[in-house]
């Protein structure tokens, strides 16, 4: 085997409020045992943004800006990788981003491809492209929120040699918890969605509500964890990485090299 702790923390965070935020996650931390934790999209900044200006005060760069070193601090300190969505700015550009880091610092960011709803008016689309990081036991492959209604992302991760997909979320659509077993089973491989709980009506928008079910999934479609709808959970579960590797659906199956891309149109 190749045995790896995993989870996902299922927050309820206030928006704006990042280094309040950020401080509940690291008491939270204390004494948990975890190699590679997932958090949801926009992790400590909130989600409902009312205005450009609001994005811009909130989205920092990536790597110096004030998250990125926290997390790090946190990622050394208690010798996990951790994947956490965050606003990120470049000049007078936004990204809805996720960064990876570990214990031996920065691994890398994703800018997330597939902008959802208000998102589109307040962040650029993505231009990072889609890419898997090695953190020694697994390679991951990191994909945000909305994304997973596109196959093709998780898709394109699992051909780059994912065995883990890293899904931080602000999840709505009450669709997706059961879109991922889909995704893990037709691409044999893990999924760990890290949402969100609670509710958000700010500046006088129809209220959002978040639907929690944060889950990690077995290359086969099993549900191994799913938390709640409305409440914060961390879990931590361990897999054998090795499960993401065996390709074959029978003895005359594998699911990679059966494909024919050639039939295949983009």
């Amino acid at each position: 085997g190749n045995n790896m702790k995993v989870g996902y923390f299922q927050s309820h965070p206030e928006f704006g409020e990042v280094e309040k935020n950020l401080e509940q996650f690291a008491l939270r931390l204390t004494g948990v045992d975890c190699e590679l934790l997932v958090l949801p999209e926009l992790a400590f900044s909130g989600y409902q943004f009312v205005s450009q200006d609001e994005v811009l005060s909130l989205s920092e760069p990536i790597p110096g800006g004030p998250t990125t070193q926290r997390c790090l601090d946190l990622a050394r300190r208690h010798g996990m990788h951790l994947v956490v969505g965050l606003p990120e700015r470049e000049g007078e550009r936004c990204y809805n981003s996720a960064i990876v880091v570990g214990p031996s610092g920065f691994v890398g960011s994703y800018r997330k491809s597939h902008l959802f709803f208000e998102e589109t008016l307040f962040f650029t689309p993505g231009d990072s492209g889609l890419h898997v990081w090695d953190i020694g036991k697994a390679r991951i492959g990191v994909m945000i929120c909305f994304d997973w209604y596109y196959p093709e992302v998780a898709r394109t991760l699992v051909l780059q040699g994912a065995d883990i997909l890293c899904h931080p979320s602000n999840l709505v659509l009450s669709s997706c918890p059961d879109a991922m077993i889909t995704r893990s089973l037709e691409n044999r491989v893990f999924s760990l969605t890290a949402n969100r709980v609670g509710q958000e009506a700010r500046g006088g928008k129809p209220p959002l509500t978040y639907i929690g079910q944060s889950e990690l999934i077995s290359p086969r479609g099993k549900i191994l964890s799913r938390a709640p709808l409305d409440k914060e959970e961390l879990m931590v579960l361990e897999i054998d990485v090795n499960e993401a590797r065996d390709k074959s659906i029978n003895s005359y199956n594998d699911l990679l090299k059966d494909r024919r891309p050639h039939l295949y149109t983009s």
